[in-house]
Parts: structure tokens; sequence; C-alpha cells
């Protein structure tokens, strides 16, 4: 969904730029430019990623609504993706909060994808939160691009939260990108029956430290 935006409220920064996330600096391959609507001081601070399967259970839709909205009031910023299902419903705990949240976009900000997330997309602007992205206007979400992405989403954030996960899956290549960054990686135990799950339980088998209510990932990360 193509929708049209007041260049004038674009920020860009690049690479060289002072005021470019520390955080994002040091990753592997970190964006040369990023495009940002919305608060860019949220870049620089306190943030937790939330991912997951996008064909999520009612399980998942509860805990992404809950821990995002946790979050948000312990003044942590949530970051995920904008897709459907687990970002979904974690960017707008953090809205329905009246805390801080980013959306990282796999297209152009004029570009919202899924089109049925364009009113989620409003609102994050106008609680105040940021909208940003690596690809210029009028960029399409080519499916490449949301691998790339998942980088931005891990390499902004302190740690990344994984809230349902099947076994092969977008939100496993944002845990491998977590993993190389030196990011903590937490997940939520699911049901050893649903395949929604099964990444999380093999997560948490793995070394992820598994979380049950939000003081698991403030007290761990934040002290």
């Amino acid at each position: 969904m193509n929708i049209k935006l007041n260049t004038n409220k674009i920020k860009t920064i690049k690479l060289e730029d002072e005021f470019y996330p520390e955080k994002l600096r040091n990753i592997y391959a970190p964006p040369k430019m990023l495009y940002v609507l919305g608060n860019e001081k949220l870049l620089q601070q306190k943030s937790i990623a939330i991912v997951g399967c996008r064909d999520c259970t009612k399980y998942g839709i509860e805990n992404a609504y809950k821990f995002g909205y946790e979050l948000a009031t312990s003044n942590i910023c949530v970051i995920s993706g904008l897709a459907k299902g687990i970002d979904a419903y974690a960017h707008l705990g953090a809205v329905r909060a009246k805390g801080k949240t980013i959306a990282v976009l796999g297209s152009g900000l004029d570009v919202i994808y899924p089109p049925e997330n364009a009113e989620l997309y409003k609102e994050i602007i106008m609680n105040n939160g940021a909208i940003i992205t690596e690809y210029p206007l009028g960029s399409k979400p080519e499916k490449y691009h949301f691998p790339e992405r998942n980088r931005i989403i891990s390499g902004l954030s302190d740690g990344v939260l994984v809230i349902e996960a099947k076994k092969k899956s977008g939100t496993m290549i944002t845990v491998d990108f977590a993993l190389e960054q030196g990011r903590e990686v937490y997940a939520i135990p699911g049901n050893i029956s649903s395949e929604s799950s099964y990444g999380t339980n093999e997560l948490i088998k793995e070394g992820a430290i598994p979380v049950t209510n939000v003081n698991d990932i403030i007290l761990n990360h934040y002290g």
C-alpha cells in the first residue's frame, strides 16, 4: 500500500553521521543510510526487539501484546518489523501503553506492507514512535529485503525476545543475526505439540533465556 508522505518530515541518517545509532554502527554490514519517520531519538534508547510468527496462535497474540505493553510501560522501546502476527501485536501493546516503539520496514517509508497494518503505522507515528528503513522511497517489499531488515531489528536492540517461531522462519534468521551481533536471546516457552512453538522451545534447549514475565528480561538486562 503506497501512501503520500511529507518528505520534509523524513530524516536521513548516514553511517558517518554523529547521530547514527552506535549499536547499529557496530554490527556486520550496517546500513549506509537510514530513513526515519517520527522520533529519531528512540534509536539511541534502551530497546528490546520482539519477533515471531506471522500466523501466530492466540497464545502468541496475547503474549506479544502483553510483553509489548509491559516493556513500554517500563520505559523500554519495543522494536519489531510491522509484519502480521507477533510483530503487529507487539507494536500495538506498546502503543496502547502510551510507550515507544520502532517499526523497521522491508520497503520504502511510503510503502506499507502488509497493507492491513496501515492504521497501526499511523498510530505509531501519532504516539511519538518511529518508522525506519534502509530503503529509499518507492522501494517495494521485495522478498530478500526481509532477511536484510532483520539484521537491523536485532542490531538496534539490546536483546531479542522470541514469541512463537516455527522450525524454519524469518524469526530464526533474526535470532542468528542477534547471536552474531552479541545480543541476548530470550524465548517464551510454548506448547510442545504446537508447530508455532517448535523454534522457541528449541532455542531454550540451546541456551536462550526462558521468559515467563517481563521482569525476566528487565532484571537480567537492565538490573
